[in-house]
């Protein structure tokens, strides 16, 4: 008979093919977990789902990173002293650190496995005392989360279930946003939640004067609008450019703004 040996709660059997291979468990509640690699070792990571990898330069030419269908291959060519990587939900954002480290050695490494999103049991009988959520308006945490996106480190953007970065339709200065102000507007970024969208368009004050920023000026059908900052200083200030965050319901930035007419065609244009 053959025997079994688990060392304490991070080691699981998983059976392939008739045959055992030991994955290593790790659970993500948002302290950074700690990777060896062993130089010239591949190491695998189950992540289960599409992740982008922020890499430091220093690890160019180091470390070979590949991901494809939930899993992330790793291998060092080089001894590399602890250095954090930044793993992100392509499908909602949230970031999973990892430190690691390659050293020299010959042992084998187990395959990883990142566990997530765990909730605590209740025992039978056992009263729960988690807090319940607030619900908060979508056009809030979709506003929150473009901020976050374009302002905060990647590290701290707070994960949104649900939220996808969609294509930006309008790539061009939109003059009739505010016509009333000596302001350019440049669309940005297009991200939606449900049937919610937010774009994110950069206002830059093009005068002399401070622009103080008022959301009924905004010329476009808008279900919510909002600022980054409260004014535009004058131009060539630190603050003579800010962001706006237009939500549309139903569909994108496109669709509820007034365009321009097109240029007059000249006399030689006319049929």
């Amino acid at each position: 008979m053959k025997r079994m040996l688990v060392i304490g709660t991070t080691v699981v059997l998983a059976l392939s093919g008739g045959l055992a291979q030991a994955v290593e468990l790790m659970r993500w509640e948002r302290l950074p977990l700690a990777v060896p690699l062993v130089i010239g070792q591949e190491r695998i990571i189950f992540i289960d789902e599409a992740v982008r990898v922020g890499l430091p330069g220093t690890l160019n030419g180091k470390l070979r990173v590949q991901s494809t269908g939930g899993t992330l291959y790793l291998r060092a060519s080089e001894t590399i002293a602890p250095t954090r990587l930044q793993l992100q939900s392509v499908a909602t954002g949230e970031i999973i650190l990892l430190d690691i480290a390659a050293t020299s050695g010959d042992q084998a490494l187990e395959p990883l496995r990142i566990l997530r999103n765990a909730e605590r049991q209740v025992t039978e009988g056992e009263p729960s005392t988690a807090p319940v959520a607030e619900h908060t308006p979508t056009p809030v945490v979709l506003t929150r989360y473009a901020a976050q996106s374009l302002y905060a480190p990647l590290r701290t953007v707070e994960a949104l279930p649900g939220v996808q970065r969609v294509p930006l339709k309008l790539r061009t200065a939109l003059p009739t946003l505010l016509p009333s102000e000596n302001v350019s507007s440049t669309p940005l970024a297009v991200w939606r939640l449900g049937d919610y969208w937010v774009t994110a368009v950069k206002l830059r004050n093009r005068g002399a004067e401070t622009v103080p920023l008022d959301p009924r000026r905004l010329q476009a059908q808008l279900f919510a609008a909002s600022f980054q900052h409260a004014f535009l200083g004058p131009v060539g200030s630190a603050e003579d450019t800010t962001v706006a965050y237009l939500i549309t319901r139903g569909a994108g930035l496109e669709h509820a703004i007034v365009l321009p007419p097109p240029a007059a065609r000249g006399d030689d244009d006319e049929s």
